[in-house]
């Protein structure tokens, strides 16, 4: 949104002009495709194609293939969860800056903010590090970040040759490298430094990142279900804006109150390797929460919403 402010994005304009090739729809080659629809997951792009793509891979190259697209339906008609749609959004970024995408996020967002926070390691500070959070599975295994107090050898998925040299990297050929789509290193008090930005119109701490009129698109919202225009995955999304989601919709089949109290609340609910998270404010009331858990089962359902046990307990503890 910084960049759209900036008029060096915009947000309806076919991506094709900015990647420098044609993305399509293989199913419906005549509908643009653009940051809204990615932003939104109404692209029509799937994740049954990878999106954790190894550093020599290109981005073009995942567009190309039918299984990375929903064949069944028009893009802007349908809402499909799919994490490849970050990458792409990272791409057409770096393409348009020749930026690195976790650069160009320090650059126009942590740093503004005084957060210290990085995408897979680099940019974060020798304390973050220090401090880094180990995320295991349901059964208590690490599977990430049990980094000992020091970075990753390899802080992106290696070459096809396992080589790890980032000195390759070019502009907008592959914005999976830093993982977009959830690959945020974070504390719970930063990511509520962003909940107050969302609260207070894009100001805080009295420095202005965003306009009010950005924060609104941002939290829209583009899509909510009505019955048959989207995959709510179990009634967890039931309306969305543009990577904002929001909870409490009263449509039957949506179970997205982890709450339980049934008031409108914007922000997101992240999952990976047994980490549950979110940042959840109620903009009528001011205020927020964020919290994560790790070594979260699978199998953890919760009693009433589509959210795991955890997240319902996280979200509904008293708060000071």
């Amino acid at each position: 949104m910084r960049l759209v402010e900036e008029k060096r994005l915009d947000l309806d304009a076919d991506i094709s002009a900015t990647l420098g090739y044609p993305v399509r729809n293989p199913a419906f080659p005549d509908v643009p495709i653009t940051l809204r629809l990615l932003l939104s997951h109404r692209a029509g792009l799937t994740d049954a194609s990878d999106y954790a793509l190894p550093l020599d891979a290109r981005i073009r190259d995942t567009l190309a293939d039918p299984k990375a697209w929903d064949a069944a339906h028009r893009p802007g008609a349908f809402f499909r969860y799919a994490n490849l749609n970050f990458p792409v959004v990272a791409s057409v970024m770096e393409a348009v800056t020749a930026e690195r995408f976790d650069r160009l996020m320090a650059r126009l967002v942590l740093a503004p903010l005084g957060i210290d926070a990085c995408y897979n390691w680099p940019g974060c500070s020798d304390a973050a590090v220090a401090r880094a959070v180990v995320l295991y599975d349901g059964k208590g295994r690490p599977v990430r970040d049990d980094l000992g107090g020091r970075r990753p050898d390899c802080p992106v998925t290696p070459a096809r040759d396992g080589t790890c040299d980032l000195a390759g990297w070019r502009p907008g050929a592959n914005g999976a490298i830093f993982s977009p789509q959830g690959g945020l290193r974070i504390s719970a008090r930063d990511l509520a430094r962003i909940g107050r930005l969302l609260l207070n119109d894009g100001m805080l701490d009295g420095a202005r990142l965003l306009t009010p009129a950005s924060v609104a698109t941002l939290v829209g919202p583009e899509w909510g279900f009505d019955g048959r225009n989207g995959a709510t995955e179990h009634g967890f999304y039931c309306r969305y804006g543009l990577a904002v989601q929001m909870l409490a919709s009263a449509q039957p089949g949506c179970h997205d109150d982890p709450f339980g109290d049934g008031r409108p609340r914007v922000g997101h609910a992240g999952d990976a390797y047994g980490l549950r998270s979110g940042l959840w404010i109620d903009r009528a009331a001011g205020t927020g929460v964020a919290f994560f858990a790790t070594g979260v089962s699978a199998g953890d359902r919760g009693r009433d919403s589509a959210f795991t046990g955890a997240e319902e307990r996280l979200a509904r503890r008293p708060q000071p």
